[in-house]
């Protein structure tokens, strides 16, 4: 059986890709399946709530209190309106909850079960709760029945069983596993498309092949007798060997990294990078050296990406010529052969050198290592299921705007503080994190940046949202926070910086906005972790 490693590239990033998008999908559809249940569960138990308060308030009912035999009067009532409302129940206790009515005539005049009718017979308040009554687990809209006087006389409990609502949302699970299955098909498609463009930009290399051609090639560069100085395209260098080094009579160590032109004033190079044509067998002369010079740019494409420029002595040439005069012609051709295939090996070397083994390895970790780090940072230091599908979201359109989304490590959550309603969260992070993203839309690609900070260290849960846009003007921030108020263009705009204000003052919390180290917008916003009453 084969090892990972001895799987071929190609193969390792499919597998590592689908593996990935495997798991955000499981992830995003839990997440979808237990957003919808819930959604679901709280729309019938407010469907409950309003059945139960239109019985309570119905002159009928509460005229029946005062008859000798109010059941006779509220059964045949509440029964019709249950199945018109395709209720499990409806059920109409008096004050001490003894039934008036019941799906189940027999049970009439028994008590009512469940434990959960306190808030309505003693504080007269309607709600909706959760319980096991004589049917079974059920969500319950309840209210209380009041008289002329404003007296609690009775209750009013309308459920929906538990079970139904499980199996109604089980209907949808094929759907919810369609969507997952279309993402997956998707994903498929593209990682193997992602790896068969990294395998082609890596020339069929597998990683191996590149660490050894990568050693042949140092190996190839100190082992010729020629001295060999390559640049990139800012005419930086970045490759000088030995004989380079004793040739032109550089100081080791302190040569790469440099711009050529402040260590060989009178080079040709620049010229190079501009026409892109080459230069062979110049005579040139170096520190009072003569030295003959071929220059060939690098290219990718029809762009230029660099210069390998190869030298020798003039001297050593002449004494070449003078020593072998009598094969000249053979010295010469076998030179040019030489030259030749040192100057492909230059190339190639520089290819990896300067753009294309760098470019390769730098998309190997992006579409894997980093994807992955972040998902397991976000699991291991952000302890909400929420919170994590959020930022993974995120991610994942930043990557599609080409915008340099940071999670800052610093970032962790213990506990989600349980006043704080899961789609609040969601609205202030996404207005936040979208109005970030839009900030820096226009910039250059090397600036397009925003920093995520979140943490309940402390007394507070704190957020800050970093951007590197343009800013917020100080005669902008009084209205930044109005409803319709826009730095952009374009309609229907104005309204999500209002909506983050509105809810983090109903969460009692403070938002503050400063200038950032990238000369930005820095939002901050810290809510109390302990509800304030």
């Amino acid at each position: 059986m084969k090892t990972l490693k001895n799987i071929k590239l190609q193969y390792r990033i499919t597998i590592f890709t689908l593996t990935l998008i495997l798991f955000i999908i499981i992830l995003t559809s839990l997440l979808f399946y237990k957003i919808f249940s819930e959604s679901f569960e709280q729309e019938l138990g407010e469907d409950a709530l309003h059945v139960a308060t239109t019985v309570a308030s119905m002159p009928e009912i509460r005229n029946a209190f005062e008859t000798d035999e109010p059941w006779k009067i509220i059964q045949p009532v509440v029964e019709k309106i249950r199945i018109e409302t395709d209720a499990e129940y409806i059920v109409v206790g008096n004050n001490e909850g003894i039934r008036y009515s019941h799906p189940i005539p027999e049970r009439i005049g028994k008590r009512m079960v469940g434990g959960d009718n306190d808030k309505a017979l003693i504080y007269g308040e309607s709600y909706i709760s959760k319980a096991k009554g004589s049917l079974g687990w059920a969500i319950r809209g309840k209210a209380p029945i009041k008289d002329d006087n404003n007296n609690i006389i009775g209750i009013v409990s309308v459920g929906f069983m538990m079970n139904d609502i499980k199996n109604d949302v089980k209907g949808y699970v094929p759907f919810i596993i369609l969507i997952a299955l279309a993402g997956l098909i998707i994903g498929t498609v593209g990682s193997i498309y992602i790896a068969n463009r990294i395998k082609k930009g890596m020339f069929g290399l597998e990683p191996e092949e590149i660490s050894a051609l990568y050693t042949v090639r140092n190996a190839v560069i100190q082992s010729v007798r020629e001295g060999i100085i390559v640049v990139n395209k800012e005419g930086i260098i970045v490759i000088v060997n030995r004989v380079a080094y004793d040739i032109l009579s550089l100081e080791k160590g302190k040569v790469v990294g440099k711009p050529v032109w402040e260590v060989i004033p009178t080079t040709a190079m620049l010229e190079i990078l501009s026409t892109g044509e080459e230069k062979l067998d110049k005579q040139v002369e170096f520190n009072g050296k003569k030295l003959i010079v071929n220059q060939l740019p690098v290219k990718v494409k029809e762009d230029v990406i660099g210069i390998v420029s190869s030298f020798r002595l003039k001297s050593e040439m002449d004494q070449l010529t003078e020593e072998l005069s009598q094969v000249k012609r053979y010295t010469e051709a076998l030179r040019a052969q030489t030259h030749e295939f040192n100057n492909l090996l230059y190339t190639i070397s520089g290819l990896l050198q300067l753009e294309a083994y760098d470019e390769a390895m730098e998309l190997i970790h992006k579409e894997t290592t980093v994807q992955q780090g972040i998902a397991k940072f976000i699991m291991e230091k952000l302890n909400d299921p929420w919170l994590g599908g959020i930022l993974v979201g995120f991610y994942n359109r930043a990557r599609e705007l080409k915008v340099d989304f940071i999670l800052d490590q610093e970032s962790s959550i213990e506990q989600m503080p349980s006043h704080i309603d899961q789609s609040d969260l969601v609205s202030i992070l996404g207005n936040l994190i979208t109005n970030a993203f839009e900030a820096v839309a226009k910039n250059g690609p090397t600036n397009k940046k925003v920093r995520l900070f979140i943490t309940d260290i402390g007394d507070d849960l704190l957020i800050e949202v970093e951007d590197s846009g343009p800013g917020i003007e100080d005669y902008m921030i009084s209205s930044i926070f109005k409803r319709g108020f826009s730095t952009k263009e374009g309609g229907n705009r104005g309204y999500g910086l209002a909506r983050v204000k509105e809810l983090v003052e109903d969460l009692n919390g403070t938002l503050a906005i400063e200038r950032g180290d990238w000369e930005g917008a820095l939002f901050i916003i810290a809510i109390p972790k302990e509800r304030l009453e």
